[in-house]
């Protein structure tokens, strides 16, 4: 094979190679769908300008942030807030969690009062509980004593105070018995 055979022949493979490994027009357009904002909702959320951001939950009842136990050690963090809440008695906490004053109705309203014109609510984070009814786990606040749907109610108070709403719903779940474990196949279905 002369030298202007072997340039041809890689050049194929170079070309075949960047065809394989580039992705498509439409799989482009669709990442970028996915990863941006329409510009109308970017237009909306500048508009809006202050807004809510609530994190709530039963790790409340100690008066910490969400409990790193289970996610592990938090890269260059060992300080006071990594582990601080034994498992056993994180993983509990649900079943004291019974926030009987909560309105939403009243939430949204003295949001609205203050100037916010929206409101982004955790309904589900790395620790697995659910603000929410869920077929996929009992690890919710319908299994608390207090047995509301907290995301249903806020849905419904935004929507009928014209109050705008968005949801922060974290698909890693530490909660999840196959997080971590060699079931890890398991754990991918349920997600």
């Amino acid at each position: 094979m002369n030298l202007s055979n072997v340039m041809v022949v890689l050049g194929l493979v170079v070309l075949a190679s960047a065809a394989v490994a580039a992705p498509t027009a439409s799989a482009a357009v669709e990442e970028e769908s996915y990863l941006q904002a329409s510009p109308e909702d970017m237009q909306w959320w500048r508009e809006a300008r202050f807004g809510l951001f609530v994190h709530w939950g039963p790790v409340s009842l100690k008066g910490t942030e969400i409990c790193w136990t289970r996610g592990g050690e938090r890269r260059g963090r060992k300080d006071k807030l990594t582990g601080s809440i034994p498992v056993d008695v994180y993983d509990n906490l649900y079943k004291e969690f019974n926030p009987v004053e909560f309105d939403a109705r009243e939430w949204i309203a003295m949001a609205k009062r203050a100037g916010m014109r929206y409101l982004v609510f955790t309904s589900k984070h790395h620790d697995g509980f659910c603000m929410f009814d869920s077929k996929l786990t009992d690890y919710t606040i319908m299994h608390s004593p207090f047995g509301r749907d907290v995301v249903k109610e806020l849905a419904d108070a935004c929507h009928a105070m014209d109050f705008g709403l968005g949801f922060y719903y974290s698909q890693p779940d530490w909660h999840h018995p196959d997080y971590r474990t060699d079931n890890h196949e398991r754990y991918i279905e349920y997600l």
